[in-house]
């Protein structure tokens, strides 16, 4: 009877925190999509733009060992509460602040408010470690929900009452993330004897090919698949067919995550974790040889099921008294880092090498990267 009151109070958890991501996922999703085009809407020039949509990740990237010992310390129920809070602010600022001091301060504020976020989710999902796989994709295809809403609905409400009228309005929803957390149960995950702080220093070889992961995909395919698309089609075609695909990436998430933790449960993370960074590998070979469409979706679906297979290979490699948050920080940390490295150095590089050949290079890192954790495991 505890055992399985433990379980729905785990589940719980797991749904109530992934349902505040989801909300609070509303207006950084509808951002990417909107902050480009109405740029002098909300009293930014264009050089101000990369800098915004990247800002947060950055912030993460040094913030993440921080949020950790102030997670041991304050409890994930505490740290939700706050972070539905802040992720409020945040969209509500979008709505009603002008200006690059304003924005920047919105999206720090996020970049603090989802560090908290995902680390608060992957702890729940691992609290216990019975099913991990299953628990963290069930999470990641219920925080999918608020992004997909946002790119599809976003736009016309954009159309309807204006950029930063629709971002006021999305703080609506997004508060009601506040009475989901008060009702969350209180994790036991706040003992910091054993905590390992998350460091950026010292990458382990599986953090590698999170940082390859976030370079890739969120770096060298988002930037570049709009302007593949731009040189058989106008612009706006161009445009609709790259944000298509970019939603895929939520819909992949959604769909794979919780189907890919379920195997991994069944049969071992690690070895469906090489199955779905292979594929994923597959994906940008596609892309770089002109086979646009089907690489990027093979890509985009392997890369959701590595949302759930990255933290169950961690979680089976860790035993039950050893701390999970320090370990899911720390690839946390590697993947934002080269999520936020990508979108800088792929402009740069466009200069000099095509977006196929860019595709081709992050597949030739991610199978050395492959290897050399494959190589440092059997060692």
């Amino acid at each position: 009877m505890g055992v399985t009151q433990q379980t729905d109070t785990g589940w719980r958890a797991i749904i109530g925190s992934s349902f505040i991501m989801s909300l609070a996922l509303l207006g950084d999703a509808l951002l990417y999509a909107v902050l480009p085009a109405y740029a002098a809407d909300f009293g930014l020039t264009l050089p101000w733009v990369g800098v915004m949509l990247s800002a947060n990740r950055f912030v993460r990237v040094f913030a993440y060992g921080t949020i950790a010992r102030l997670t041991h310390k304050l409890g994930v129920r505490n740290m939700c509460i706050g972070a539905a809070c802040t992720a409020t602010v945040s969209t509500a600022l979008y709505g009603f602040g002008q200006g690059p001091a304003a924005i920047l301060t919105a999206r720090i504020l996020w970049g603090l408010t989802y560090g908290a976020l995902v680390l608060a989710t992957l702890t729940y999902a691992m609290e216990f470690r019975a099913r991990v796989g299953t628990r963290v994709g069930v999470g990641q295809a219920i925080q999918r929900i608020g992004p997909i809403l946002a790119l599809f609905g976003g736009a016309w409400l954009v159309g309807v009452v204006g950029p930063n009228m629709a971002f006021a309005l999305l703080a609506v929803p997004t508060a009601l993330a506040l009475p989901i957390a008060l009702a969350l149960p209180k994790s036991g995950l706040s003992d910091p004897k054993r905590a390992k702080p998350a460091a950026l220093s010292r990458p382990k070889p599986i953090d590698l090919l999170f940082f390859l992961q976030g370079y890739g995909v969120d770096g060298v395919f988002a930037v570049t698949i709009t302007l593949i698309f731009a040189r058989e089609a106008d612009l706006s075609q161009a445009v609709m067919s790259g944000s298509a695909l970019l939603a895929m990436r939520h819909f992949g998430e959604a769909i794979a995550a919780p189907l890919f933790g379920w195997i991994a449960d069944k049969f071992g993370a690690r070895r469906v974790f090489v199955t779905a960074a292979l594929l994923t590998l597959v994906g940008f070979i596609l892309v770089a040889s002109g086979v646009t469409v089907i690489g990027a979706l093979v890509m985009l679906l392997f890369r959701g099921a590595l949302a759930s297979l990255g933290p169950a290979v961690i979680a089976q490699s860790l035993s039950d008294d050893e701390d999970v948050i320090g370990p899911l920080a720390r690839m946390q940390a590697w993947r934002d880092f080269g999520a936020a490295c990508g979108p800088l150095f792929t402009g740069f590089l466009l200069t000099t090498f095509s977006a196929e050949a860019q595709h081709g290079a992050v597949a030739v890192a991610l199978a050395a990267g492959l290897t050399y954790w494959l190589l440092a495991r059997r060692a």
